[in-house]
């Protein structure tokens, strides 16, 4: 049973559908962020993401330790940004791994499904955090322009929302 509402988790898949990478954020040992760019696979129905990663990997090895994980999204031509906050599990789960294998996978992982360093990542949503401008870059210069020409701070640039999971 989901703990967020349908329209929530499909809010944020909607959002990050059409952005390819995520970046990935993590404390490493002497708790200091560590970021790495890496593709979301899925965004299931009960409000989980899930990613592929190698076990060999370091930022793997501090997840169990601090499992508290950031992954930012950005699309700069639709004036998209957002921000997920959650809880990363570590699982070697070939089942899971056969229904979210594609084709693009094998470049990272040659021996496929059955490459033994192929891990799922799952992070459980806590909160998401977007900025969506909606408008387009020429809507936006003109206000931030008029902002600068009149000393008043531009009228609203888009939608800023706090989904709280």
């Amino acid at each position: 049973m989901p703990l967020y509402s349908q329209d929530q988790i499909n809010t944020i898949s909607a959002k990050i559908k059409d952005v390819r990478f995520g970046m990935f954020t993590t404390f490493d040992a002497e708790h200091v962020l560590t970021s790495r760019p890496l593709t979301t696979q899925q965004i299931d129905n009960e409000g989980n993401l899930w990613f592929f990663a190698s076990d060999e990997a370091a930022f793997m090895l501090d997840l169990p330790r601090n499992p508290g994980v950031n992954i930012s999204y950005s699309d700069p031509e639709r004036n998209l940004y957002l921000s997920i906050s959650g809880r990363a599990y570590v699982l070697k789960d070939r089942a899971k791994a056969r229904e979210l294998w594609n084709a693009a996978a094998r470049s990272w992982f040659p021996e496929g499904v059955d490459d033994p360093h192929l891990t799922l990542i799952r992070v459980r949503i806590e909160s998401a955090e977007y900025w969506d401008a909606g408008s387009t870059k020429m809507k936006q210069l003109v206000q931030i322009a008029t902002a600068a020409i009149t000393g008043r701070a531009p009228m609203a640039m888009g939608r800023h929302t706090t989904i709280c999971l």
